[in-house]
């Protein structure tokens, strides 16, 4: 009789190791739903646009940003939108949301020391996934540090898809749950064991018990497994990627505030493989009479003369010449083959889908991925240009062939975009 009551132990065993796996798993869930490609990228748009005057914690010229999404709703509805969207109305032209008649917006603009600035080009997915970011700044490391202040305040966020909060809820019941169980057959097993007269032996220590160290060890388990496939999976890869250039151009003033073409300096995106780095000669083009000062020019321009072996005195090339060592930023691996010529002249893709919003960058850096994942879903989602389009004119019968399909659009999938060798010949 006795033996017959602890006959049940080895299934408490198993029983709280079983539960002690499904926390951990359910733990570890919460972690691996935020999605590090959207949060990366919600970090790379605040990092280019936000930045300058916020932080996710930390108030800077503009409000910190964590939470931001939340005091919006908080605000309320009005004329039928919510107080999202009247956010996200307000990040794309604050002035808008004002006019709109939103007491929120007027008193976010009332109460700050500048305006907003006006992001218009941002669009509602590019939002999105700033505000996952600053709603959690820390899912894949620090937040971004706010820079020096510059005009221009208010509320714009982003970030990546957030766990929810009734995911939490989940696993803190989850967790009581398990207490709860382990505390009323502990004290069952007490009881019956009093009942039949069996010797009470000494307390084994918790880390010590083999339900424990078996949970540790199942739990180490998960995580290491986790966190080996993630870092495989960006192995290579250096979205954010920054680094110091020895010259600091900025896309914001040239290719922004002064609309110069992407492809009068990278003349070679249009027609070759790569896009090429421009010369020093074509900075002369413009800076032999854009000096912006002294007759030696700021110390940037002063830069380019050195590089070029231009004396601004005598206006003659008389002095040595020294090469701009620019450091790469956008490197893919060697077995995988890309066109520039392909994208910019035969399928008409703009710049900034692959780059992002160069023409707000002060300095620029890898906007996207870059990932295989992350070319295949472009090439799903792209419509092919077959109009005014000679490249493609060899594709006319397959295009009709298609559209006898009753297909509502021809992606680079369809005629063959997501083939192996079309990367990897």
């Amino acid at each position: 009789m006795k033996h017959r009551y602890h006959l049940p132990q080895p299934r408490k065993f198993y029983f709280n190791t079983l539960l002690t796996f499904v926390l951990s798993f359910a733990f570890l869930f919460s972690y691996a739903e935020v999605d590090k490609a959207a949060w990366n990228e919600g970090k790379a748009l605040f990092k280019g646009n936000c930045a300058a005057c916020h932080n996710p914690k930390v108030d800077g010229t503009g409000p910190a940003l964590m939470g931001v999404t939340a005091r919006w709703e908080a605000a309320g509805d009005f004329k039928g939108k919510t107080g999202k969207q009247w956010l996200y109305t307000w990040i794309k032209n604050y002035d808008d949301a004002v006019k709109g008649g939103y007491k929120y917006a007027a008193d976010m603009l009332n109460s700050r020391p500048a305006n907003m600035n006006v992001f218009a080009s941002l669009k509602d997915a590019d939002i999105e996934k700033i505000l996952l970011y600053v709603e959690n700044p820390d899912a894949y490391g620090a937040p971004t540090t706010t820079a020096a202040p510059a005009a221009g305040a208010g509320e714009t966020t982003g970030g990546t898809k957030a766990p929810s909060a009734s995911l939490y809820i989940f696993v803190f019941f989850l967790i009581v749950l398990v207490a709860i169980l382990i505390g009323v057959t502990n004290k069952l097993d007490k009881i019956i064991a009093e009942k039949d007269g069996v010797p009470q032996v000494a307390k084994v220590p918790f880390y010590k018990r083999p339900n424990f160290i078996v949970a540790l060890c199942l739990i180490a388990f998960v995580y290491l497994g986790f966190k080996t496939v993630d870092w495989g999976v960006s192995l290579g890869r250096q979205q954010g990627y920054q680094p110091t250039q020895p010259i600091k151009y900025s896309h914001a003033l040239h290719a922004g505030k002064h609309k110069i073409d992407c492809q009068y300096c990278h003349s070679t995106a249009y027609t070759g493989k790569h896009a090429n780095i421009p010369s020093v000669n074509t900075c002369m083009n413009c800076h032999k009479n854009v000096t912006k000062g002294p007759q030696y020019g700021t110390e940037e321009i002063a830069k380019i003369y050195e590089a070029v072996g231009w004396d601004a005195y005598s206006q003659t090339y008389s002095k040595p010449q020294k090469p701009v060592e620019w450091v790469r930023i956008h490197n893919l691996p060697d077995h995988v083959y890309f066109n520039h010529a392909q994208h910019v002249n035969a399928g008409k893709v703009q710049c900034q889908t692959c780059h992002g919003p160069i023409e707000t960058m002060e300095e620029v850096y890898q906007y996207s991925p870059l990932s295989m994942g992350w070319c295949i879903n472009c090439h799903r989602q792209t419509e092919v240009q077959f109009a005014s389009n000679d490249y493609y004119s060899g594709f006319e019968l397959l295009h009709q062939k298609l559209k006898n399909k009753e297909l509502s659009k021809i992606t680079v999938e369809n005629i063959g975009g997501t083939e192996c060798q079309r990367c990897h010949y």
